[in-house]
């Protein structure tokens, strides 16, 4: 069996801005939590998808905030955004698709965190972690855990991760560090971009290895006495820019391999939830209802 973890923040983000905005009845803003809607059901309607959880960032702010003020928050995220992140997923769970909404820790670690649980688990071939963030990556393991791209219709398995990166996937929080990532708030160090941090990293493979004087490295990048000067300044910086890219695997999820196995959406609960934001169309795509 294949197991499917979905980013739902993520979802929740491209459908607010890929959609159409809509309102309900009460003129409640619905527009993006349709459009998960639909992008969940096009995903159970695959005939390999049989075990299944969406994670959410309950709110965006994080334990990371409290490591780095400058790590991403909820400023500048349009108000009918964030009042759609509750109705996501209350629109997962009446789905009948298991939701894991984070506060203390972000989406992206419960995937990761469930990733490496069930990675081993009995009967389980694949984990696919369905999201595009590249922090994301370092949860790669060979082809039994990989990321996958649903919009542009790209999987990313370990040698897939060091194509595009240039190092393997134990490598992503470190080349974060070193190259930054504006979308979490990460600033990276100054002058390390991804070519530089791709070829020291493919050599020492961890920030920590790197020695501090440029003529002790054994790799030919541009401008070597800049990056080693630069990197020994901030060296407090980079790894505290490491901790925040690393992502933890040790979220308390309740629910285990057979809980995510979809059975079908509950009629009473989708057809309620569906009404309410006037959607009702989509109940006609549901590949499978539960029994009553």
């Amino acid at each position: 069996m294949k197991v499917h973890l979905v980013d739902g923040t993520y979802e929740l983000f491209r459908a607010f801005f890929g959609a159409p905005a809509a309102l309900d009845a009460a003129g409640r803003p619905v527009g993006a939590v349709r459009g998960l809607l639909a992008t969940l059901v096009s995903l159970l309607r695959e005939s390999d998808v049989t075990h299944v959880a969406c994670a959410f960032d309950h709110v965006i702010e994080s334990f990371r905030n409290e490591l780095f003020a400058g790590y991403k928050t909820s400023e500048g995220v349009a108000e009918e955004l964030l009042a759609q992140f509750q109705p996501a997923e209350d629109a997962t769970a009446a789905l009948g698709v298991v939701a894991w909404p984070m506060v203390e820790f972000e989406a992206d670690d419960a995937l990761a965190t469930a990733a490496a649980r069930l990675r081993d688990a009995p009967g389980v071939e694949q984990v696919v972690i369905c999201s595009p963030d590249k922090d994301l990556s370092q949860c790669v393991v060979d082809a039994r855990v990989i990321c996958r791209d649903r919009r542009r219709r790209v999987d990313r398995d370990e040698a897939g991760v060091v194509a595009k990166f240039g190092v393997p996937p134990s490598s992503i929080p470190d080349w974060l560090a070193l190259v930054g990532d504006s979308a979490d708030g990460i600033p990276g160090i100054r002058g390390w971009g991804e070519r530089s941090a791709s070829a020291v990293l493919a050599r020492y493979r961890m920030i920590d290895a790197i020695p501090d004087e440029a003529a002790r490295w054994t790799v030919d990048v541009r401008n070597p006495d800049r990056l080693a000067a630069s990197l020994r300044e901030h060296r407090v910086e980079a790894a505290l820019y490491r901790e925040l890219a690393t992502l933890r695997t040790d979220v308390p999820l309740a629910e285990g391999l057979a809980d995510l196995a979809w059975r079908g959406a509950p009629r009473r609960e989708l057809s309620a939830f569906c009404r309410g934001i006037g959607y009702e169309e989509l109940l006609e795509r549901v590949p499978r209802w539960r029994p009553d």
